[in-house]
């Protein structure tokens, strides 16, 4: 008898907790992707059109040197988490400068918004 109770507050409790979890995860999403499109786009054009070309292709300015600009369109993009995502835009690499001298995290959002529009 007491085993059983034991057993039924453990699977309360686990299944509790999965709840919970799946709720937190699917809150914590729509966070990231809180950017303005509109004023993304403004931005991006502003901002990385010059070497990630106007549609997000990867055909800007091409470097002499190093690898070229991602192209956003592609799936490997598609695949990227929004924190991945926010952090090359905000932090950079090292064929990309950081743009958080430049934009505050909101624009950097905001970009990222526009960002996830060109890899549908």
């Amino acid at each position: 008898m007491k085993r059983r109770w034991i057993l039924r507050l453990s699977t309360v409790g686990l299944v509790t907790g999965l709840l919970f979890g799946t709720v937190a995860f699917v809150q914590a999403e729509p966070k990231a992707q809180s950017g303005d499109v509109a004023r993304g786009k403004t931005l991006f054009v502003r901002h990385c059109t010059g070497c990630h070309g106007p549609e997000g292709g990867g055909d800007g300015y091409k470097f002499h040197s190093g690898p070229d600009p991602a192209k956003l369109t592609s799936p490997s993009i598609r695949k990227k988490s929004d924190d991945d995502l926010f952090q090359t835009i905000h932090e950079g690499k090292p064929n990309m400068p950081p743009w958080n001298t430049r934009l505050s995290q909101e624009e950097s959002r905001d970009i990222l918004a526009y960002v996830r529009t060109l890899a549908k």
